[in-house]
């Protein structure tokens, strides 16, 4: 039994430092334009490239690629201190979600600042 106990707690001590050291997003999503996100389906996740060209409240903000332009929500985490502005060529991994309206708009879980 204590042998069953020792093992069990140093499963549990490299399991939860496997996890902590972890940083990059849960889902890959694949890359996409603006368009090709506005129709996909609902949960589907994409990858899309461009500029972050406004602020429109809270969390929320307009996101421009070549083929056009999508809200995004971005939360506070996510943004990790980076300075971005609208000549700023970011990278964000989202999820597909429509409002209560019905707009389209991407949740995003990763923002890449692109070089």
């Amino acid at each position: 039994m204590r042998t069953f106990l020792a093992l069990t707690l140093i499963w549990l001590l490299l399991s939860s430092n496997a996890i902590a050291q972890y940083t990059g997003p849960t889902a890959t999503g694949r890359t996409s334009t603006v368009e090709q996100a506005r129709n996909a389906r609902v949960d589907t996740y994409v990858t899309v490239t461009g500029n972050i060209v406004a602020h429109l409240r809270e969390d929320y903000y307009t996101f421009r690629d070549n083929t056009g332009e999508i809200r995004v929500e971005i939360e506070s985490p996510v943004w990790r201190n980076r300075e971005v502005g609208p000549d700023t060529t970011v990278r964000l991994l989202g999820e597909v979600d429509r409002n209560a309206a019905g707009t389209v708009y991407l949740w995003v879980e990763s923002l890449e600042i692109i070089e």
